[in-house]
């Protein structure tokens, strides 16, 4: 068990900006010594606040030096700059996991880290990694932060059909699904052991490493997200000019999205080829994809019968075809039929006079 004297006090967390949440205005309360670190068990400062309108209470889980070692939000315990798991992060930059598990040595371990931070010694070599595994990472973090990862947890007595808050319950009232973030441990995802959500993201990233061509030829436009708004239409023709012709681009910034449309089939395949995991405009990270078939509805047979059916109108026809035309024979001539309204029949439509009686 450490001393008083090496029990962490702080002003201010160390946090990621999705469990920060969006508010400018954060209100925290600070409480000293108010709970063991969850990793070296050492006694520290927690902070406690509501990240936003309808989001649960949030609080610190770890000390400052855990955190500062493995470069990791003391909330949710991801890395600071990407917001990964930490197994990810460790694995794409192949750095060795040196802290120790145990409890004893875990204290022994963090306290000498403590005292080397204190003095000014940089402990960790997370800011200094070659520019390929940056590029890896950026590509797998998200492009903003996440913030229904703060939403309130989901009301038990709402699933067993009992809750009688209503409107009130500051719980979520929806049925759970299948998570496998219930099934893992603070110590595990700090270590980055038995953290089934890393081993999803890398068990993704080694599937992925080529991106698979659609049968149909049709398709030559490519879909590209992560657009921001300082890249223009010429930045985007620039960097895949070199593969092929391109017809169009469309770019739809409020989605944070746009369309390559390229002229053939063989420039836009590759496109995906160069471009797949490795597309960077204006240092910003660009995924891409193929672009999807556009959906055609079922065509009507009266409309298809009626376009085949359908004679040319005395515009589409030429003058000596209007001159072999006959004209129809005026009404009242010779071998037509008489034209009758019904005013002018009384027995049409069955109306038949009354017949007279007499007296």
């Amino acid at each position: 068990m450490s001393t008083r004297q090496e029990w962490e006090d702080s002003e201010f967390p160390i946090l990621c900006e999705t469990c920060l949440g969006d508010n400018p205005y954060v209100r925290m309360t600070r409480q000293g010594y108010g709970k063991e670190c969850k990793i070296c068990g050492k006694p520290f400062t927690i902070f406690k606040w509501c990240p936003g309108a309808g989001m649960r209470y949030k609080k610190t889980e770890i000390c400052q030096t855990c955190a500062k070692l493995k470069n990791a939000c003391q909330t949710c315990i991801l890395d600071l700059e990407n917001g990964l798991p930490l197994q990810v992060r460790d694995t794409i930059l192949n750095t060795a996991n040196e802290m120790p598990t145990s409890d004893i040595n875990l204290q022994y371990y963090s306290q000498n880290m403590d005292k080397q931070m204190s003095h000014g010694a940089a402990v960790t070599s997370y800011g200094r990694v070659d520019s390929l595994a940056r590029e890896s990472l950026k590509r797998m973090a998200r492009t903003e932060p996440y913030y229904k990862r703060n939403r309130p947890h989901i009301c038990s007595f709402f699933v067993k059909g009992e809750c009688k808050r209503g409107e009130e319950c500051p719980y979520r009232h929806e049925l759970p699904k299948e998570n496998e973030m219930i099934k893992q441990n603070i110590k595990d995802r700090y270590f980055g052991t038995n953290d089934p959500i890393a081993q999803k993201m890398l068990n993704r990233t080694n599937r992925a490493s080529k991106l698979k061509t659609p049968e149909d030829k049709s398709i030559t436009s490519l879909f590209l997200t992560g657009i921001e708004s300082d890249i223009t239409e010429k930045d985007i023709r620039n960097f895949f000019y070199a593969f092929g012709e391109i017809k169009s681009v469309v770019i739809i910034y409020k989605s944070k999205c746009a369309f390559v449309n390229f002229a053939t089939r063989s420039g836009a395949e590759l496109a995906v080829e160069k471009a797949y995991n490795n597309c960077n405009i204006n240092d910003h990270v660009i995924r891409v994809q193929w672009g999807k078939p556009k959906v055609q509805g079922p065509k009507s047979e009266s409309k298809e019968s009626s376009k085949t059916e359908q004679t040319p109108s005395y515009n589409q026809l030429s003058y000596s075809e209007l001159s072999k035309m006959v004209p129809p024979p005026p009404p009242g001539a010779p071998g037509t039929q008489q034209i009758l309204y019904p005013s002018q029949d009384p027995t049409y439509l069955g109306n038949i006079p009354a017949k007279k009686t007499r007296n």
